[in-house]
């Protein structure tokens, strides 16, 4: 069995936590849980037909005042990168994040998931903006944790990158 590390990246309150319980456990709760460090969970999926285990490393938001430790990445494949589309200040956040990933560990595969889908009608990032980030080469995904659209992709689409597969039809 394959079993690779996966990071949760982004600001605080995007919905990494969530995006994770979505994705682990079917499940979604409204309260805010801050995570402090860095939290690991685990979920084995089949991906072009091999087993592979995912090792998600959720790490703590980061701000003005507390920065991710770029030790949490040692060992990563891959890491999904995660901004919250109702606030377009985490998206700018995002963008610095994901400079300073790639300056410490190196061109890693990433995913961007853009989490709330299903607050459109609030959101801040538009479909222009969306399209030039993805005209740079990145892979965009839009994804609810609340509804669970697009997590599975998200992943799934991550996986495929670390492994070097393209996408199956029907996956």
């Amino acid at each position: 069995m394959i079993q690779k590390k996966i990071c949760l990246y982004g600001t605080f309150a995007v919905g990494k936590t969530s995006l994770v319980a979505r994705f682990v456990q079917s499940i979604f709760s409204d309260k805010y849980h801050t995570t402090v460090g860095v939290k690991i969970d685990k979920k084995t999926l089949s991906v072009a037909g091999q087993e592979v285990t995912l090792v998600l490393w959720d790490l703590h938001g980061e701000d003005d005042f507390q920065s991710v430790r770029m030790t949490y990445f040692r060992g990563a494949a891959g890491y999904l990168l995660v901004a919250d589309g109702t606030r377009r200040a985490t998206l700018d956040r995002a963008l610095v994040l994901q400079k300073g990933a790639e300056e410490s560990v190196g061109p890693i595969p990433f995913i961007l998931i853009l989490n709330k889908a299903d607050l459109t009608d609030e959101w801040e990032v538009d479909d222009s903006l969306v399209a030039e980030i993805a005209a740079k080469g990145w892979t965009v995904v839009r994804g609810s944790a609340k509804t669970g659209e697009g997590v599975e992709e998200a992943f799934r689409l991550l996986t495929e990158k670390i492994l070097g597969v393209s996408a199956s039809p029907g996956s």
